[in-house]
């Protein structure tokens, strides 16, 4: 699969743009501020209905404006689609592919990308929610479907929620415990599907998360994924990152054998934790309050990894779900999108990454100088000025 244009109508510092893109490297060229990385956002949300940089979808769009548009021509096989969203400021965003209106959910089945920022460190350093979604975004791109299942585990766990907080201010009523006994089942349903989508999910990222660090750091230190499970016991508010012992001993929590397996687990674990949650008014299990650990050498990354490690550590995630999706995905390759990564690397990194990513149809890089990216990327170069697309 690869991008062929992309237009922007008041995105970001953009007031109209629109960028041609060929197969193979292209590189976006602009000192910081320009707005080279708006680009590859634009492009990146369309495949994840999210920025990798901002969690508030307002914030794309251009300051006094009322919507942003973010059209795009992709083509596979020949085959040419157009996908479009217009992001607004109130109300719900749309979507539209080749000028029909579909679900916005439903636009990532229309394109596949990976994106890496220098933002992706906080995978590794970060809170368990960046690793959450994480996954959660990679398994919608291998399976669309997820996105409803993810949906309806959130409206579920919200009323649930508000259910726990009524329950608390009046005294906790049989009736109310009756109602959360009924909530308590389509939590378990959608969330045990959630973990064990999760789980696989992990297991199929070992090898090439593997692979894929040797390849940029240029050496094994054993990197690992295992999953805490918080209703085997993990709590991700006490988890105690300078103590190895602890996290490594919570990691290798032994996941539910079956399907079966997780939602008796999980129905387990709401009835230990009834009396806490009203006391609370807070689910305190699921899939929302699970982690996922990274490993170097049996110790935890986070905490431990030194800075080229968590680098080169969060660089090997992304590029493992970059070649999933190849191997896995009818729309063959997704793009592959790097951005601001070369200058965070030295010269045996830089040509180590440029290696690693060669053989992908198409990738996007974005640099503010021109010399840090390795010459055989610079072929098809796009500058950048204040908002304006110099050349392309």
């Amino acid at each position: 699969m690869k991008a062929t244009h992309l237009s922007l109508t008041d995105f970001r510092n953009y007031s109209e743009a629109d960028v041609p893109f060929r197969a193979g490297p292209n590189l976006i060229v602009g000192r910081n501020g320009q707005g080279k990385t708006n680009l590859v956002e634009a492009l990146g949300y369309l495949s994840t209905l999210g920025s990798h940089r901002v969690s508030n979808d307002k914030a794309l769009i251009r300051s006094g404006k009322d919507a942003a548009i973010i059209r795009a021509r992709l083509e596979h096989n020949g085959r040419e689609i157009t996908a479009e969203m217009q992001i607004n400021r109130t109300g719900l965003n749309r979507a539209q592919v080749n000028g029909s209106a579909i679900k916005t959910r439903e636009l990532p089945r229309y394109f596949s990308s990976v994106l890496f920022a220098p933002e992706d460190l906080s995978l590794v350093r970060g809170d368990p929610s960046g690793r959450r979604r994480f996954l959660d975004q990679l398994l919608v791109l291998r399976t669309p479907r997820i996105a409803g299942v993810l949906a309806d585990y959130e409206r579920v766990l919200k009323q649930r929620n508000t259910l726990l907080k009524s329950a608390r201010s009046s005294g906790v009523k049989g009736s109310q415990l009756s109602t959360l006994d009924i909530w308590d089942e389509r939590l378990v349903s959608l969330g045990s599907e959630i973990i064990d989508e999760r789980a696989g999910l992990v297991h199929s990222l070992g090898d090439p998360v593997r692979q894929a660090y040797q390849a940029v750091a240029g050496a094994d230190h054993g990197p690992a994924l295992v999953s805490t499970l918080s209703i085997l016991g993990a709590d991700e508010e006490n988890q105690d990152t300078d103590g190895a012992v602890r996290i490594v001993e919570a990691a290798h929590v032994a996941d539910p054998a079956s399907p079966s397996g997780t939602a008796d687990a999980f129905r387990a674990a709401l009835s230990r934790l009834r009396r806490q949650e009203l006391d609370r008014g807070l689910t305190l299990a699921g899939p929302h309050r699970d982690d996922l650990v990274f490993l170097l050498n049996d110790l935890p990354a986070k905490g431990y990894a030194s800075h080229g490690e968590s680098w080169s550590f969060a660089l090997a995630l992304k590029l493992a779900a970059a070649e999933l999706l190849r191997r896995d995905s009818a729309s063959g390759d997704p793009v592959l999108i790097l951005d601001d990564v070369f200058a965070e690397l030295d010269r045996s990194r830089r040509a180590r990454l440029a290696t690693a990513v060669a053989g992908f149809e198409q990738v996007l890089i974005t640099a503010a100088v021109l010399e840090d990216v390795p010459e055989q990327f610079t072929a098809h170069t796009i500058h950048i000025e204040a908002g304006l697309v110099i050349n392309g």
